[in-house]
């Protein structure tokens, strides 16, 4: 299979890696079932993909709440009669130090970054084991394959879901259900990640940064349709996406 006709859902798609994802996957065909919390960008985004001719729903969604990432399965099996992919975008990096113990925002990554994975991951494991084919991506990043000051926590989160991901990889293929995966690895992209960080010192060194180096997120939306794009035989399971000006 092709990109063209897949169901996908995305999560953290209001926004973005998980917008601009939506926008060209739709754009070559694909069906797109788009979760976030913002009602209202997510209804813009399904009227731009609309009105270009592709095909798209929405549905809020906060994937800290398995309740919420089984309903948008479900909604993409109803309305599109099937589902082929979950991307697992959906994230936050209020980064600081260990030492300035915001520990409020340590269980908020924890709930978002992983258990929000966690949810994508059984919402649709039943679903992909039965039909012997499916394709989780997940958001990973830098932080989950190499350690940075200031990012312990979130770090912790992304290195997990590069864990999971793998395992889940493996034990597929073990079983035999077929099941691909790809983690995501994003350097310095510009997206509304930078907006969740509260430690001042911090967000001052990483808007200077990102301001510097920093790239589109239509990059990792390519990656991620290239991935999708892949023969069901195919597993390509990583990707490192690196501004060329980042060290």
């Amino acid at each position: 299979m092709t990109v063209k006709n897949k169901v996908i859902v995305i999560t953290g798609a209001s926004s973005g890696i998980g917008e601009a994802s939506a926008k060209l996957l739709a754009e070559n065909g694909a069906k797109v079932v788009l979760g976030a919390r913002r009602a209202e960008r997510l209804a813009a985004i399904v009227n731009d993909i609309e009105a270009a001719g592709g095909q798209a729903t929405y549905q809020v969604t906060d994937v800290t709440k398995q309740a919420d990432v089984d309903s948008l399965v479900q909604l993409a099996q109803s309305t599109f009669g099937g589902l082929d992919v979950i991307f697992n975008n959906a994230g936050i990096m209020p980064s600081s130090p260990i030492s300035a113990l915001h520990t409020d925002e340590w269980d908020a990554m924890i709930d978002i970054n992983l258990k929000g994975v966690l949810h994508g991951v059984a919402a649709v494991m039943p679903i992909f084991t039965a039909q012997k084919h499916g394709q989780i991506i997940t958001t990973s990043s830098v932080a989950g394959i190499k350690s940075f000051a200031g990012a312990g926590v979130y770090g912790a989160t992304k290195f997990a879901v590069r864990n999971l991901m793998e395992v889940i990889r493996m034990e597929s293929a073990q079983e035999g259900t077929n099941i691909r995966t790809a983690s995501l690895y994003p350097a310095a992209i510009n997206t509304e990640l930078l907006h969740t960080i509260t430690d001042e010192k911090t967000k001052q060194g990483m808007d200077a940064f990102y301001q510097q180096v920093g790239i589109s997120p239509q990059a990792v939306a390519n990656v991620v349709n290239f991935a999708v794009d892949q023969p069901e035989d195919v597993n390509v399971n990583e990707f490192t996406i690196y501004p060329t000006k980042q060290v």
